[in-house]
């Protein structure tokens, strides 16, 4: 996070324009602090402010607390609170990583997929959920998988929308042959596209989905799906480029503040060594300045300087292999300060 801030506010002077940041706490530092994954003030923050980018906020330090303590339920907290239902994961391969990949080359080449995760609905959200005894006295855990009508149409229209700003190609994902609430899903999918006839709709069950997000995943161009599926997913498709660490998100409720932030975790085993890949959470900024800032120059430097690091050849401990530059993510930081001014 530290080195995503100084690298946005030197591409932002370089354009002309000034951020005013505010901290506050969510997650594990918040617990830690109040006691609370989500304080209200971090809340109202949040609410007041015209974006909102997110660091990682969890660790095995939490682990043990009841569920509704943890820090995962602060971050569920803050994306319902914004209403912050769509979540943009793109999964782009860039050249110069192409070899990081654990797939062939081959595969992964050329690889430029934009994944539309509904996620404030869906089974991190339904009710009924928690634990209870069935009728022979054993302890049992439940959820419920639930979308509504409006939930569906509301997430496709965000996909479709997508893809015409694209290779027009959208793949819903489901599991309709098992899933009511999936069955409800494609039916309604299937009515928005009629609004979107220029727009070619293919449909995914998500074990299929999965398999060819390795084999074939230049077939897919933007996929949308529901929230434990497009967490699933879009985990998946980091691999394709090697790392966790370059993988960004956007989060967006289309009336407010969006919340920004890298697909990765918080990593809590490399905490401390300064060897984190910074990539993601400065792409993460470049997607705030372009979707909810407007502020596409900005963007663009930071995404350029990205590119012209990978170039150079310097990579943090995650990507690095033999002949290309080993730094430290404060190093990576001073590279991209450099190189965006």
């Amino acid at each position: 996070m530290d080195q995503a801030l100084r690298v946005l506010t030197t591409a932002g002077k370089a354009e002309g324009q000034e951020f005013e940041f505010t901290r506050a706490l969510v997650g594990g530092a918040a617990i830690d602090a109040t006691g609370n994954p989500l304080p209200k003030e971090t809340l109202d923050i949040c609410k007041a402010s015209d974006s909102v980018l997110l660091a990682a906020i969890g660790g095995y330090k939490w682990d043990t607390l009841p569920a509704e303590q943890r820090p995962e339920r602060g971050l569920l907290g803050l994306r319902a609170g914004l209403n912050a239902f769509a979540n943009l994961r793109p999964a782009i391969v860039p050249p110069q990583l192409a070899d990081s990949s654990p797939l062939k080359r081959e595969i992964v080449e050329g690889v430029d997929i934009l994944i539309v995760r509904e996620l404030v609905g869906g089974i991190y959200f339904g009710q009924p959920r928690g634990f209870g005894t069935n009728d022979k006295g054993e302890r049992i855990g439940f959820n419920t998988d639930v979308y509504s009508e409006s939930e569906v149409e509301r997430i496709a229209r965000v996909a479709f929308e997508a893809a015409q700003k694209r290779q027009k190609r959208l793949c819903s994902v489901e599991k309709s042959n098992v899933l009511e609430v999936s069955q409800l899903w494609k039916e309604v999918v299937i009515r928005v596209a009629k609004d979107y006839p220029d727009v070619e709709l293919s449909h995914m069950y998500i074990d299929n989905a999965a398999m060819q997000l390795l084999r074939n995943p230049k077939f897919f161009d933007v996929v949308v799906t529901g929230n434990i599926f497009g967490d699933i997913l879009s985990d998946e498709a980091s691999m394709l480029a090697g790392s966790l660490g370059m993988l960004p998100s956007a989060s967006i409720s289309g009336d407010g503040p969006g919340i920004f932030e890298p697909v990765h975790g918080s990593a809590p085993d490399i905490a401390g060594q300064d060897i984190a890949n910074p990539l993601a959470m400065v792409l993460s900024a470049a997607m705030m300045c372009r979707y909810d800032l407007g502020l596409p120059k900005v963007a663009e430097r930071l995404e350029t300087a990205v590119n012209s690091a990978l170039d150079q050849g310097w990579r943090t401990k995650d990507l690095w292999k033999e002949g290309t530059n080993l730094v430290k993510c404060s190093e990576m930081g001073d590279i991209l300060n450099k190189l965006v001014a």
